[in-house]
């Protein structure tokens, strides 16, 4: 088991954990398992939709012999010599009509899977770093981080959901306590949100970690991975990508959406991923 994946294991304790303490402190077991209910409520339709979701947000269109046939003569043979490698069953393709380049793979399990890229992507990369993104990509799809993400989501949801209902719940006790109660309250409506979303952040940047390791992997060299994170890199600040939020995560270099630091960033910076895949060489 790598780092990443232990990594990865330790902060969704860590979540879970500021679940239950912070539920506790704000509504008692009740409100947390009201808090947790709600949150799988919420994210059990974005697991299983998520990429039609994605998809559709992007205008993606189908890749297949008969479908955008001359992009399925160039990353058909790429996506399948690799999904044989990785013993992963052929994923859906799709190209995304946008001159940023960039990819993302999305799908609740291997049998579920679509491996999406812009047409930049493609104007820009030669072969063997195509090959490098789509086994990255498919290294998302082999370890399952849909799945990791989206209890991650739905662990944060509930945490976020309990903070907002922290003024309805003033710690049951007497009213000498209640301004006591208040104060808590507040501060866990601040504090739990944040600490949520920094573990959640976190949780994301490992799993970006760990792709990129299986890139190096499959490929048999980490450079046809380095060379396509660079090219992403310098392209992606001149030509910025618009994306949605909720899906920016998924795309292998985070579009250019503004941000508030590395604490705050679904993706690690390219020059640290780029330094770990050099001493995998």
């Amino acid at each position: 088991m790598s780092f990443n994946t232990l990594k990865t294991a330790a902060l969704l304790g860590l979540l879970s954990a500021v679940l239950m303490v912070g539920g506790g402190a704000i509504a008692g077991h009740n409100g947390m398992y009201i808090g947790l209910a709600i949150a799988v409520a919420m994210n059990f339709s974005s697991y299983f939709f998520s990429d039609k979701i994605a998809l559709m947000s992007y205008s993606a269109q189908p890749v297949s012999e008969t479908q955008n046939p001359e992009v399925y003569r160039r990353v058909g043979p790429i996506v399948r010599n690799l999904c044989q490698r990785m013993e992963l069953p052929m994923p859906k393709l799709w190209i995304i009509p946008e001159d940023s380049p960039n990819a993302f793979a999305t799908g609740r399990n291997p049998q579920h899977a679509s491996v999406a890229f812009t047409s930049g992507i493609l104007t820009i990369m030669d072969d063997r770093e195509i090959e490098g993104v789509v086994a990255h990509e498919l290294g998302h799809v082999l370890h399952r981080d849909i799945l990791i993400s989206s209890v991650a989501a739905t662990l944060a949801a509930a945490i976020t959901l309990l903070a907002r209902f922290a003024f309805f719940f003033e710690g049951g006790g007497r009213r000498d306590d209640r301004n006591g109660g208040a104060l808590s309250a507040l501060a866990m409506m601040i504090l739990a949100p944040i600490a949520a979303m920094l573990i959640q952040m976190a949780i994301s940047r490992s799993r970006e970690y760990e792709a990129d390791a299986a890139s190096a992997k499959y490929t048999g060299t980490p450079y046809e991975l380095i060379s396509g994170l660079q090219k992403l890199e310098s392209y992606s600040k001149r030509i910025p990508m618009e994306a949605t939020p909720s899906t920016a995560h998924l795309f292998i270099m985070k579009p250019r959406l503004g941000g508030l630091g590395n604490l705050f960033s679904t993706h690690p910076p390219t020059a640290e991923r780029i330094r770990r895949l050099q001493e995998m060489r």
